[in-house]
């Protein structure tokens, strides 16, 4: 017996559609209106639906949108990982097919932050605010020790085996993060996250965060627009690698560094929470960004 999905599970989630993007299906879930609207970058491992619950507080106030990169979550499969101006041209697509008009603010979290820059760097005129989710940024090397480098993370993913063993573990972590949810958003997002396709698709991302560093580096800064930085620096003794207070600082002191480039940035620290549980433990933190990140578009 497998814990697969089936191409048949990929044509019905739960919530949202498919737009066809270059002959691929693309998920897409839109909520709300008016704008600017917010488009939410998921990081590796994560699909669109896993920002469901800030989705739908932010879909009360302006138009929210959720999406799956094509070769993740219930978008059609390709080959991982890619470039980041292929991701960043197919999220472009993707709001232009669904009629959502531009200029976006973009919330990315962890390697979608990656992604937004790259898209910040070829469409800067679409790019209205930026609300960074303890995300990834092209300059991480340069705030992080050695053994912290992206090329560390990259040799840190599991192998098969230990893939399987992970799966009850990850599950039951799923189970508690979205214990809020809908339960039919909840169950099948539960059954189609702990799948063997889902997970390998998590871990094929992360495999060239070097590439998609150089990438950002050939390209300028982000554009002078709003920004709000929140950083997760709740310990875990359980994950002390990736909750020390030496990575944390690293990521305190790069996330300042960032919000210091731009005219209008603002730099939240979050003690009380943890990078993969940011939108589940600290949703109000999250909309309230967001939301400020648009209220300052409005006034400038």
């Amino acid at each position: 017996m497998t814990d697969d999905i089936t191409a048949a599970d990929r044509l019905a989630p739960p919530v949202g559609g498919f737009a066809e993007i270059d002959g691929r299906r693309v998920f897409v879930h839109r909520a709300g209106s008016g704008g600017p609207a917010v488009v939410f970058l998921p990081g590796a491992g994560a699909v669109g639906l896993d920002y469901f619950g800030v989705h739908q507080d932010v879909a009360r106030f302006t138009t929210a949108v959720l999406y799956d990169r094509g070769g993740t979550g219930y978008s059609d499969r390709l080959l991982l990982p890619r470039s980041a101006a292929a991701v960043a041209t197919e999220v472009r697509e993707l709001l232009r097919a669904q009629g959502v008009a531009a200029p976006y603010v973009l919330a990315a979290h962890s390697l979608g932050g990656l992604y937004a820059h790259r898209f910040a760097q070829l469409y800067p005129q679409d790019v209205a605010g930026l609300v960074w989710l303890d995300a990834l940024h092209r300059d991480w090397d340069e705030f992080l020790p050695p053994a912290l480098h992206l090329a560390a993370f990259e040799r840190m993913g599991p192998g098969p085996d230990q893939l399987e063993q992970l799966r009850p573990v990850l599950r039951q972590m799923l189970v508690e993060l979205l214990a809020d949810y809908p339960e039919h958003v909840r169950q099948p997002l539960v059954d189609a996250k702990s799948s063997d396709e889902w997970m390998r698709a998590g871990l094929a991302e992360r495999g060239t965060l070097v590439a998609l560093a150089d990438e950002l580096r050939a390209g300028p800064g982000l554009p002078d627009v709003p920004v709000i930085a929140l950083t997760a620096v709740g310990v875990d003794p359980a994950a002390q690698a990736l909750t020390s207070p030496e990575i944390n600082d690293g990521k305190s002191r790069m996330d300042a560094a960032l919000v210091g480039s731009v005219s209008h940035g603002e730099h939240r620290i979050l003690t009380d929470t943890l990078h993969h549980r940011l939108c589940f433990d600290r949703p109000d933190a999250v909309v309230q960004a967001i939301r400020d990140v648009i209220d300052r578009v409005v006034r400038s």
